[in-house]
């Protein structure tokens, strides 16, 4: 068999015989650079199928702006 091909000289050709000798490290360098597309690409064709973007969780509990009720009746006089 021939040497491994150098990548910046035949680059296809490098992509080829590293998909057969080890495919283990390139499908995880396939897999892994499509991560940061999605990242640009999903919201936007979520938005467009109809699912908008979530409102955001509250952070604190709404006080009520008016007096409370005294508590009676549990024994904690």
């Amino acid at each position: 068999m021939s040497t491994i091909p150098r990548f910046f000289s035949q680059p296809l050709r490098y992509i080829r015989w590293a998909s057969i000798e080890k495919p283990a490290i390139f499908w995880s360098i396939v897999i892994g650079s499509i991560g940061p597309v999605m990242v640009v690409t999903v919201p936007g064709i979520r938005n467009r199928l109809g699912d908008p973007k979530r409102p955001e969780i509250p952070l604190t509990y709404p006080v009520p702006s008016g007096p409370r009720k005294p508590i009676s009746g549990y024994d904690d006089e």
